[in-house]
């Protein structure tokens, strides 16, 4: 079977369909040339040496609907208080504190 492919993809304006337009998205920018203010930790600012697997209001705003520990790039938790924050989560589910599932 034979296909006749035109080469010449232009409109009869002479410019190009699939050429890009305006900025590329990606890259420091990010869609539209916004600049995104970078997180910084809770914890840090709050000088907070140990966090407390028994401080359920706070553990409770790492934790989304479904249960899961909310990310370091979406919280914006510094790599040890993350770590932290996953070690008092897994604390507080063990003794009955916060629930594994959500309902």
């Amino acid at each position: 079977m034979s296909r006749n492919f035109n080469t010449d993809d232009r409109d009869f304006d002479g410019d190009d369909d699939r050429a890009p337009q305006g900025r590329p998205s990606g890259g420091r920018g990010g869609p539209r040339g916004r600049f995104r203010r970078r997180k910084v930790c809770r914890f840090c600012l709050d000088k907070v040496d140990i966090i407390d697997f028994k401080d359920v209001k706070l553990l409770q705003n790492f934790i989304p609907e479904r249960g899961k520990v909310l990310p370091r790039r979406i919280s914006g938790m510094c790599a040890s208080h993350q770590r932290m924050l996953a070690e008092a989560i897994k604390r507080a589910r063990n003794i009955a504190l916060l629930p594994y599932a959500a309902d």
